[in-house]
């Protein structure tokens, strides 16, 4: 009997020892919350009858690089995207297919969001995961796609042609146009829509692929232009077309190369350049820049160019791919911008800020890799399911 009434009394004390164990075993370690982080659980496969376009759903702990990302420097970029969203109609669709909700289904996130300085990695992070559910978007069955890199070109302009300064930027001309070649030849002269003047024709050229520069003015002053419209024209990459005739090697297939080729060859790089036959347009941006799709200004290194067939603008997005080096490249971006060749379920370009030291990051990235979308908990997802 007294056995029994000794085990009564140390029943409590053996279930907390337990319970510490137990505590013990699942609890993250300070310094490093989850050691998936260095080896993540691979992503789910995508089923064979998930069709051209499937979300699957993951954990954060699934997400690599997740744990070593810091999400607080994507903050400032999603607050600007909360706030843009907030000026819509709650009952206006996040994406153009609907897929992803209305803006009162993504109201909750944006009002729990606080100030951006209030954040380090680990609150930041506590906050996504708080608020939203992981998702890996695959497209054609397949969860891999392009990811590529671009940047806010600086050049040299003046708002009068004269001197160095004759390549045209122009503002939409409200109706159909032609061709570059047909626009180079002289379409739309004397009709008043020439914004600026650069002193470069490869730098105008690469400014229709960047879609925004800042520009130094003769009189030591910067002035923003932005994209503003096309000709609708497809868009074609000229690096490709130099590749496959052989006017460079592979290590020259990046922005760089493609740029010095063309000023090293300037009878043959206005041909070239004109069998890319989209044509963009610009207006004038006061105030932060550069501005993307979304009309939020963009965040270096954390604001990502998507297609919105897919994806719709403000929503997280976590990066899984690679510097053109070979590093890791993990990190939580925001869709906040598109482009002529971001086409795809799986495609993205990634913002890296603006002039030289942008472009030595941007210029050379055509990697491989997955993204991994953000949903908000409160949102009904049963969707991704199927």
């Amino acid at each position: 009997m007294n056995r029994w009434i000794a085990l009564f009394l140390l029943l409590p004390l053996l279930l907390a020892a337990c319970e510490r164990k137990a505590n013990q075993e699942t609890r993250k370690p300070a310094s490093k919350p989850l050691v998936v982080a260095e080896r993540p659980l691979p992503p789910p496969p995508v089923s064979p009858g998930s069709g051209p376009f499937s979300l699957s759903r993951l954990q954060f702990a699934q997400l690599p690089g997740w744990y070593s990302d810091n999400p607080a420097e994507a903050i400032v970029a999603f607050r600007r995207s909360c706030e843009s969203l907030l000026r819509r109609p709650a009952g206006a669709a996040i994406d153009k297919q609907g897929r992803y909700g209305r803006v009162v289904d993504w109201v909750p996130a944006c009002s729990a969001l606080g100030e951006p300085g209030a954040y380090d990695a680990d609150s930041a992070r506590r906050y996504f995961e708080a608020w939203f559910q992981p998702f890996m978007v695959a497209g054609d069955r397949r969860s891999e796609g392009l990811f590529t890199g671009y940047y806010e070109a600086e050049v040299s302009g003046a708002t009068r042609r004269g001197g160095d300064y004759q390549w045209p930027l122009y503002r939409p001309p409200g109706g159909s146009v032609g061709d570059r070649a047909s626009i180079d030849a002289g379409a739309l002269e004397g009709k008043g829509l020439e914004i600026a003047w650069l002193d470069d024709p490869v730098d105008a050229f690469d400014l229709h692929i960047q879609g925004s520069a800042r520009m130094l003015m003769p009189d030591g002053s910067y002035r923003r232009v932005g994209y503003a419209g096309t000709n609708g024209k497809t868009f074609v990459g000229i690096g490709r077309l130099m590749l496959n005739r052989g006017l460079i090697g592979p290590h020259q297939a990046s922005a760089q190369g493609v740029k010095a080729w063309l000023r090293a060859n300037p009878e043959e790089a206005r041909s070239l350049m004109q069998e890319n036959p989209r044509y963009v347009f610009f207006r004038w941006i006061d105030g932060e820049g550069p501005v993307g799709a979304q009309g939020v200004p963009l965040t270096a290194g954390r604001s990502l160019a998507v297609d919105p067939a897919y994806l719709g603008y403000g929503m997280p997005v976590f990066l899984e791919s690679s510097y053109s080096d070979g590093r890791p490249l993990n990190r939580l971006m925001i869709a906040q911008d598109t482009g002529g060749a971001i086409k795809g379920a799986v495609r993205g370009d990634l913002f890296w800020g603006t002039g030289a030291p942008a472009l030595a990051i941007a210029g050379g990235m055509k990697q491989r890799g997955r993204y991994y979308v953000f949903l908000p908990k409160t949102l009904n997802v049963a969707f991704a399911s199927r």
